[in-house]
C-alpha cells in the first residue's frame, strides 16, 4: 500500500510509536497544599501581637511603642473579625488549584492589610495590639510562623473594675473578663513570649520599655515617654481606650488593686503572680 502512495502522492504512511502514561502526560508544577505557606505569600515577615484582656493598658502600651521611629501600632484592627470566601465551586476550585484554601485566603488579607499599614507609616515593625486577637493565637501563628507575642498583663480584679466603670450595667463584667485572662493564660501556656505587666509599666516605664525595645530589636527612644506629643489617631470604642486617662500624654500611674478579687478571678490572679489563690473557709458544723 505505501508503494502505491509514494509513486501516487509521493506520502508514505508510518506508524506513530505509542507513548507511556508518563510520557502522555507532562509533570505539573507542584502547588502548595491549601494549608501551606508559598514563597511571596507574606509581605510582612515577623509581626508584634499584644495578647491581652480588655482594660489591661493595651492603648497605652500601644501609643508608647507607636511613638518610637521604628515601630507602627495602629489602633485595633480586629482580623479576627475580617474574613473573605469563595462563593461557588468554580471559585473554590480555583483557589484549589492555587493551593489555595479558604484558610490561605484569609490569611493574604490579612498579611496584605498589615503590610498596607506599614508600608503607609514608613516604619520597619508594626504591632497589633486588638485584645480579641487572644481566641486567634493559633491562626495568627499559622499565618506568620515568625510572629512576635507580647503579653500584657494586669490584676484581674483591677481589669474588672476598670471595666465595670465603662460599663456600670453588664452584669456579667467578670465572666466576660475570666475569658479573656483564660484565654491569654492560655496562649502564654502554649506559646513563648515576652511578659510586660501593666502596675511595672506605669511605675517604671523607662525600664519596661527599654526590656521590650530589647526583644523587638530596637534602641529605646526617650520620645516614647512623651506620647502626646505624637499623632496616633483617634481614642474612640471599638479602636482601643478613650478613658480621658490615656488622653492626658503622659504616663499615668496605676490605681491599686481593689482590696477583694472576685472568686472567678482568684485562680489566674494565682497563676499570673499577683496574689494566692483565695478559698472559701469551710463550713463547719455547729
Amino acid at each position: 500500500m505505501n508503494d502505491v502512495l509514494v509513486r501516487v502522492t509521493g506520502h508514505r504512511i508510518q506508524r506513530v510509536p505509542r507513548r507511556g502514561r508518563a510520557e502522555r502526560r507532562a509533570p505539573r508544577a507542584r502547588r502548595p497544599t491549601p494549608t501551606a505557606t508559598a514563597p511571596g505569600d507574606r509581605l510582612v515577615e515577623s509581626p508584634v501581637f499584644i495578647l491581652c484582656s480588655i482594660r489591661s493598658g493595651s492603648t497605652l502600651l500601644r501609643v508608647l511603642l507607636d511613638s518610637h521611629p521604628e515601630i507602627h501600632a495602629p489602633h485595633e484592627l480586629h482580623l479576627r473579625l475580617l474574613t473573605v470566601r469563595a462563593r461557588g465551586p468554580y471559585a473554590k476550585a480555583a483557589l484549589h488549584e492555587l493551593g489555595l484554601g479558604q484558610q490561605g485566603l484569609r490569611h493574604l488579607m490579612w498579611d496584605r492589610l498589615l503590610h498596607r499599614e506599614l508600608t503607609a507609616s514608613g516604619k520597619r515593625i508594626i504591632v497589633d495590639k486588638t485584645p480579641n486577637n487572644v481566641f486567634i493565637v493559633d491562626q495568627l501563628r499559622a499565618c506568620w510562623p515568625n510572629a512576635r507575642f507580647v503579653f500584657l498583663l494586669r490584676h484581674p480584679a483591677a481589669i474588672a473594675r476598670s471595666r465595670q466603670k465603662l460599663r456600670p450595667r453588664d452584669s456579667r463584667n467578670v465572666e466576660r473578663i475570666l475569658r479573656y485572662c483564660d484565654a491569654v493564660e492560655a496562649a502564654r501556656r502554649a506559646h513563648d513570649g515576652y511578659e510586660v505587666r501593666y502596675e511595672e509599666l506605669t511605675s517604671e516605664p523607662e525600664r519596661v520599655l527599654r526590656g521590650l525595645c530589647g526583644f523587638l530589636g530596637v534602641a529605646l527612644e526617650p520620645r516614647m515617654l512623651e506620647y502626646g506629643a505624637h499623632d496616633h489617631g483617634p481614642y474612640r470604642a471599638g479602636l482601643g481606650d478613650y478613658a480621658d486617662k490615656i488622653g492626658r500624654g503622659r504616663v499615668q500611674p496605676a490605681d491599686p488593686p481593689p482590696a477583694e478579687t472576685p472568686p472567678a478571678l482568684r485562680e489566674v490572679s494565682a497563676a499570673w503572680g499577683y496574689a494566692a489563690a483565695e478559698s472559701t473557709p469551710a463550713a463547719t458544723t455547729p
